[in-house]
């Protein structure tokens, strides 16, 4: 049995192929199978002794019952410790109960996986309420990294204008907003959201004289229906933005939309591979890399998570 594998659901497999060539493991994909009925049959490779599972868990429902299936068959193969690199990781935005009745998801989806694998490897992972990922999965060691260092590295390398100015859609993205506009050298601001319904937003902003004539970089976590990210854009091309771009961590929207983008006057929209997606620019083999150095050689201290 090796010491070290790595094995991947069969999505996001490009991306899975560079993580295992970065860590100089092999990597084999877990065969799915679907009856009739629509259950599944999940089909892994020789269990190592410490099993990096890699699942990008966007449109999560079917991973996740192929996810606690592979954990099922590598223990009984001979897997001591399952790792679980999950660069998006779904059901985090429910951290309370909203209204009455209501399941908290954030809840539900930690205890399950903390009693299945032993570690979680996640990127800007959707907390709200909850600052410390720790706290989302018991007794299992978990960390959130951010993308900022990634996709600041991928701008820098492009090109970035100096006088563009980093955005973030609303108070929430702040952090994250600041980190990257202090990588690059930039000015930053952040928008008032106001949120009516799931695809209903308004957006200002307070400074506008800031943002007359000026390059701007919209920068967010997660684009699901994208009205946040349409909306900005045309308040900024409003108020006189030259450019408006775009780069995001997750990017959950239907790939048709990006026209819809265009047509709201986004010049370009690059997104991280935390999950497959035709706007992917911004590769995370490395970081997750970093992170993963510590399953080869414990002595090394743990990265610093968000």
């Amino acid at each position: 049995m090796s010491t070290i594998a790595l094995q991947t659901l069969p999505f996001g497999t490009d991306a899975a192929q560079r993580l295992a060539a970065r860590l100089g493991v092999a990597c084999d994909e877990i065969a799915l199978h679907r009856f009739p009925d629509g259950e599944l049959r999940v089909t892994v490779a020789p269990a190592a002794e410490t099993t990096i599972l890699y699942a990008a868990l966007d449109q999560p429902n079917d991973k996740l019952i192929a996810l606690l299936f592979a954990a099922e068959a590598l223990r009984r193969g001979g897997t001591r410790r399952l790792v679980l690199v999950a660069p998006y990781l779904c059901y985090m935005r429910q951290d309370i109960a909203f209204h009455a009745g209501e399941a908290v998801s954030q809840h539900a989806m930690g205890t399950l996986l903390a009693t299945i694998v032993d570690r979680v490897v996640t990127v800007d992972a959707h907390l709200h309420r909850t600052h410390d990922i720790g706290a989302v999965f018991p007794g299992i060691e978990a960390e959130n990294l951010s993308a900022m260092p990634a996709i600041a590295g991928a701008l820098a390398r492009s090109g970035t204008d100096p006088a563009t100015v980093v955005i973030g859609p609303d108070a929430e993205s702040e952090p994250w907003v600041k980190d990257l506009a202090g990588r690059l050298g930039l000015q930053h601001t952040v928008a008032r959201k106001t949120r009516r319904g799931d695809r209903s937003v308004e957006i200002d902003f307070a400074d506008a004289a800031l943002l007359a004539g000026r390059p701007a970089l919209l920068v967010d976590d997660i684009v699901s229906s994208g009205t946040t990210l349409m909306v900005a854009a045309k308040t900024l091309r409003a108020m006189g933005a030259s450019a408006v771009d775009s780069v995001v961590t997750h990017a959950l929207f239907p790939p048709a939309m990006i026209a819809a983008f265009t047509d709201a006057g986004i010049r370009s929209i690059r997104s991280s591979d935390s999950v497959p997606h035709p706007t992917n620019a911004i590769a995370l083999d490395d970081m997750l890399a970093a992170t993963l150095a510590r399953e080869f050689n414990p002595t090394l201290p743990p990265e610093t998570t968000t």
